[in-house]
């Protein structure tokens, strides 16, 4: 875990897969700023917490709702993070949550992959996160790509096998709460088809032009643009 600022006014930050808590590493000194106490948890099996490899989306909730003690006046989360993020909001009560670069798609019926694919698919994508091969992404700092890789060494494989197979997807319903999605430009998980169809739900969904999966990296004050003109706007 994470924290800048102090206070009672608390920002949550929920990493994606193969994160941790330190690919906040800018976005929560600028909360800090804006008067957050900004709170960033590593998921089972990622950064500083233990491995689960019998994990379930119960239990990353589980970890959501233990790294805070009062409803959180932000939450945040990333890919992954988002998803977890939004199963959690009903006991979490965070007053406004921001997803970001997440399609949330519907519940799936078809049956899980096997155990053996997906090991190969988080091995290989985990081994292919090292400095040298981020450092070219545009935009990217030394620092962004050391957090990601460092994040990635310490990714537990079988933690996320047990999620990808255990979960089914979610329904997604107008939201309870001022809910902000970030995309990227392009994005590779919401497309503009997407984003309409979120809009109508009630989402709030903004673009960051030029910005990757993770929005910020390279972004930062165009992502807290936007982040400032919803929060001002709700």
């Amino acid at each position: 875990m994470l924290i800048w600022g102090s206070g009672d006014r608390v920002a949550l930050l929920v990493h994606g897969m193969r994160g941790a808590a330190s690919q906040y590493h800018a976005v929560g000194p600028a909360l800090a700023a804006r008067g957050y106490r900004a709170v960033a948890i590593d998921l089972p099996g990622h950064g500083d917490a233990p491995r689960a490899p019998d994990a379930t989306m119960e239990l990353f909730v589980d970890a959501v709702l233990a790294a805070v003690d009062t409803p959180p006046a932000l939450a945040i989360g990333h890919s992954l993070g988002a998803i977890v993020l939004s199963h959690a909001l009903p006991r979490l009560r965070a007053s406004r949550v921001v997803y970001v670069d997440v399609p949330f798609s519907g519940p799936s019926t078809d049956p899980p992959a096997p155990a053996a694919e997906l090991r190969e698919r988080f091995t290989t994508s985990r081994a292919a996160r090292t400095v040298e091969r981020l450092a070219p992404r545009p935009g990217w700092s030394a620092e962004d790509c050391r957090v990601e890789a460092e994040a990635a060494a310490r990714f537990d494989v079988e933690t996320a096998v047990a999620l990808e197979r255990s979960y089914i997807g979610q329904s997604v319903e107008r939201p309870a709460v001022p809910s902000l999605v970030v995309r990227a430009d392009p994005s590779r998980y919401v497309s503009p088809e997407r984003a309409r169809e979120l809009e109508e739900m009630g989402f709030w969904v903004r673009t960051v032009p030029g910005a990757g999966h993770s929005v910020w990296y390279g972004h930062l004050d165009e992502f807290m643009g936007v982040l400032d003109e919803w929060l001002e706007a709700t």
